[in-house]
């Protein structure tokens, strides 16, 4: 009986284990479906926007400027940018990559965990600034 009860507890631990490991394997949940899906894996909020990378970037840069960002650190390459900046207290970090002509990816970190409330509406605020470019 005591045996068999170990074999139990054991199986079931084992299959807790499995299944934290696939989540882990997966890594984040989406948000949304299709056009504007949004990722959280790892403290970073990710997500396409259809338009070209030098739309994004502006849109990024107004973006930290709206928030009143301080100590903001671009840093823009052919393919890629980054700004590093401070709101509200807390550091954040928006990562921009082309995909292709009109598809941009834009990743945010907020915090030093991440914060996913903060970084969607950071997200929002670029779409904002897209919609009206």
């Amino acid at each position: 009986m005591r045996k068999n009860l170990f074999s139990a507890v054991s199986l079931l631990f084992s299959l807790f284990l499995l299944c934290g490991c696939a989540a882990l394997v997966v890594g984040g949940t989406a948000v949304g479906a299709g056009v504007g899906t949004y990722y959280y894996v790892s403290g970073e909020l990710k997500t396409d926007y259809p338009a070209s990378f030098d739309q994004v970037w502006t849109a990024c840069e107004k973006t930290v400027a709206d928030m009143r960002g301080i100590d903001v650190q671009p840093v823009r390459e052919i393919a890629r940018g980054r700004i590093n900046a401070i709101i509200k207290s807390e550091k954040v970090k928006i990562e921009v990559t082309y995909k292709s002509k009109e598809l941009t990816s834009v990743s945010i970190r907020v915090g030093l965990l991440g914060n996913k409330l903060s970084s969607q509406l950071l997200h929002d605020k670029i779409a904002d600034h897209l919609a009206n470019q």
